[in-house]
């Protein structure tokens, strides 16, 4: 029995279809395996820093209910102890509106009345809430975004594993969480630690237009604009303003976080950063796409190595965030695993 040539043609292309959906299949579903890792791993660090919260508002708790002849403090006191009581007992899917009346208790406590210890902690506690729901819905998104297609529910590639929900709580800007200054603008910010394959990171140079004789460096990114994710905001700002595309798959992060105060263009700002770690091939950035402000305020860029980092800081060029030669080994290790590292505050 001999096959003609058409029939050859057709079994291999039949073949070559059989194999690139095979190849398509298994990619997914390790795709989404990794992503039901990531939502795992997003939830655990929500449930973490909703605890730490509740260990919080105990202690804003135990001041406040010190007897005094205030009888509406000792019964704040007592429902915050009740509201962080229950928050902790709650089951994931009646968290949500516990969660919510134990974040209006705690705006309405006057942070007068506390330690100024206890008000940077009940501030660190309520950022840190408000960072890891967003990673959480964040990882959830992308998860649902995939998970749903139809070919996927078809072939059954998510296996077993229930999907992901959103964790939808109200982001309370606190009195605990400001500064005590009047500000022109709040805002939060997506930044990206980018590092070569020497282990040199990517810096900008910039001036404040209102005093342009002063410059100083700092890292890529920029403001997260309404609706959309950090990740996106921070691929967003690295096109932006080096013209590079990056997946945003290829993020580690947030791994730190800065909240920073200061005057620029005439305007007071204060700014929440959540900084990324992401390894790229070296290149030469050329800005893709800059606003006014930008044009007049970034002048130059530079690969630098923690020796640069120190150099620049000796000559009067301040380099933001702070110590970044110091931590730019941190954000190397980041760049470099395979899960994202937990947040912590820097300067």
């Amino acid at each position: 029995m001999t096959f003609s040539a058409t029939a050859i043609l057709v079994l291999a292309l039949i073949a070559a279809l059989v194999i690139t959906a095979g190849v398509w299949a298994y990619t997914t579903a390790n795709r989404l395996d990794r992503l039901h890792v990531r939502s795992d791993q997003a939830r655990n660090a929500l449930d973490a820093a909703l605890a730490r919260r509740a260990v919080v508002a105990r202690t804003v708790a135990a001041v406040l209910g010190v007897p005094s002849a205030d009888p509406a403090l000792f019964e704040q006191s007592r429902r915050l102890i009740a509201l962080a009581d229950r928050a902790e007992r709650s089951d994931w899917q009646g968290r949500e509106a516990v969660e919510n009346q134990l974040a209006g208790a705690l705006s309405a406590v006057d942070i007068d009345s506390l330690p100024p210890q206890l008000v940077a902690e009940l501030a660190d506690a309520e950022a840190r809430v408000l960072i890891a729901r967003r990673f959480h819905n964040d990882a959830v998104r992308d998860t649902l975004a995939l998970r749903t297609r139809r070919l996927v529910r078809m072939l059954h590639l998510g296996g077993t594993a229930p999907l992901p929900t959103y964790f939808e709580i109200a982001e309370r800007v606190t009195a605990a969480a400001s500064t005590g200054l009047e500000v022109d603008t709040v805002r939060t910010s997506a930044r990206v630690v980018l590092l070569d394959e020497q282990n040199r990171v990517l810096l900008l140079r910039g001036r404040d237009p209102k005093v342009p004789d002063v410059d100083f460096w700092f890292t890529i990114g920029g403001g997260v604009e309404s609706g959309e994710s950090l990740r996106a905001a921070a691929i967003r700002e690295l096109h932006e303003e080096t013209g590079y595309v990056a997946d945003a798959a290829g993020l580690r992060g947030p791994l730190w976080r800065r909240v920073a105060v200061f005057p620029f263009n005439g305007e007071l700002i204060r700014s929440e950063e959540l900084f990324f770690a992401l390894r790229v091939r070296n290149f030469e950035p050329k800005p893709a796409k800059l606003d006014f402000i930008e044009r007049r305020s970034i002048t130059g860029n530079k690969w630098c190595a923690p020796a640069d980092i120190k150099d620049l800081d000796h000559s009067g060029e301040t380099v933001y965030p702070y110590h970044l030669d110091e931590l730019l080994a941190e954000a190397i290790a980041a760049a470099d695993a395979d899960i994202d590292p937990e947040v912590r505050s820097i300067r």
